[in-house]
């Protein structure tokens, strides 16, 4: 689990440091997402379970929040997802 930044961030660029931040806000979303799908794979508890799953939607939707914020601010981002978009492209019509 994170619980502390997984970069040094007074080692880096002034005006990185917003892009950084969010990226680190992505990781802990992400690894909650992975924890409580996780932990609701786990239960016999429906209710428990239910719970869960719906906290890890939540969770969900804070990564698209957080990549948003993102793109706004990294425009090398936006142009190498478009990049991971193609090849993924290119490759399933192999």
């Amino acid at each position: 689990m994170l619980s502390q930044m997984p970069i040094d961030i007074n080692k880096v660029k002034i005006e990185d440091v917003d892009k950084e931040i969010l990226r680190v806000g992505m990781i802990a979303e992400l690894d909650a997402v992975s924890l409580y799908e996780q932990l609701a794979a786990m239960t016999k508890n429906k209710l428990i379970k239910k719970v869960l799953l719906d906290i890890a939607k939540e969770e969900k939707t804070h990564v698209g929040e957080f990549l948003e914020l993102l793109l706004m601010e990294d425009k090398e981002q936006v142009q190498e997802l478009e990049s991971g978009k193609e090849e993924v492209k290119e490759l399933s019509e192999e």
